[in-house]
């Protein structure tokens, strides 16, 4: 039976910046600053496994404080961690985070960039038994291509999420995917690029569900795509509603009730908890959603990133 996740990304040493408004082009803002893990990937694999499956992260690493702190985090959460060590500094991230929890980002990827599908193809004893491989685009694209062609050869499910925003995504690495995780922003950029289709990510939530689905399937003919809307929950379109067990090609699920104060890390918890949730098995696609909804909003609940990924008995709550 195929058990567990594999994630494939980048990991980050945080710095974050917390103020009453984000700063605006020009300006000079106090703010207080904590510092901690981060990198979407890492953010993913962390929430897989606290999720309650069993993750292996495939990452590369400097040999500094930073790749220290990895390997030293992997370890406490039970985390496979397969780090290639590379000539450079382990990847950094500069967030700011305003008093409603919204944030700007920036990324150093320093190792991060060095990944190389050599690295990748040596792990073929994870690849090879794993129920998702669930990568994002903060690693080079060939690597992650590497990875998704493995899963594909042995019948994991690919999934990735198409972050961020501008990450230049060809239609051969779509091609490989099973299941895409975009959020407003990250949808409307790759609908634009490969569809010529041009849509306001601030007025995606409010389109019809027919219209959003029409557009899923322009973008992934061959696959499911979940939208994370924020807010207003997330909305997932089937090519083969079958394959995932749900009874309708399209469905939405509304948002957990939650008290954000920080959204940093919400969208690497939706996806490492719905790639947890599919690997266990046993459910169907909308309890899948629906844990892994719950799973973000509960994530909001704490300051960071990697460090507010719940563990599966907070959700009791």
């Amino acid at each position: 039976m195929r058990m567990g996740v594999v994630v494939i990304g980048s990991f980050n040493i945080d710095h974050v910046w917390s103020l009453p408004e984000l700063p605006r082009p020009g300006e000079t803002r106090s703010g207080t600053y904590r510092t901690g893990p981060g990198g979407k990937g890492f953010n993913q694999a962390t929430a897989a496994a606290r999720a309650g499956a069993a993750t292996t992260f495939i990452c590369a690493l400097g040999s500094d404080a930073g790749g220290t702190l990895a390997r030293s985090l992997a370890t406490g959460d039970g985390i496979d961690l397969r780090a290639e060590t590379v000539d450079a500094p382990t990847g950094t991230a500069g967030i700011y985070v305003d008093h409603g929890g919204l944030n700007s980002i920036v990324i150093g990827p320093g190792a991060n960039a060095h990944l190389s599908p050599r690295h990748i193809q040596a792990q073929t004893d994870a690849l090879s038994t794993a129920g998702v491989v669930l990568a994002q685009m903060e690693s080079p694209l060939d690597a992650v291509a590497a990875g998704f062609t493995a899963a594909n050869a042995a019948g994991a499910l690919a999934m990735l999420n198409p972050a961020p925003a501008d990450a230049l995504v060809p239609a051969s690495l779509l091609a490989r995917c099973d299941l895409i995780t975009p959020n407003e922003s990250e949808f409307c950029a790759q609908l634009a690029r490969h569809c010529g289709e041009h849509v306001e990510a601030d007025g995606l939530a409010g389109l019809d569900d027919d219209r959003l689905h029409a557009l899923c399937r322009r973008l992934l003919p061959h696959g499911t795509v979940v939208i994370t809307l924020g807010a207003a929950g997330c909305f997932a379109s089937h090519a083969d509603p079958g394959r995932h067990g749900d009874d309708l090609p399209f469905r939405r699920v509304p948002a957990f009730p939650a008290q954000a104060i920080d959204t940093t890390g919400a969208g690497d918890a939706f996806s490492g908890a719905l790639a947890a949730s599919i690997a266990a098995g046993g459910a169907r696609f909308s309890d899948h959603l629906e844990f892994a909804s719950r799973y973000a909003g509960k994530a909001t609940e704490k300051p960071g990133a990697a460090e507010a990924m719940p563990r599966r008995e907070e959700l009791a709550d």
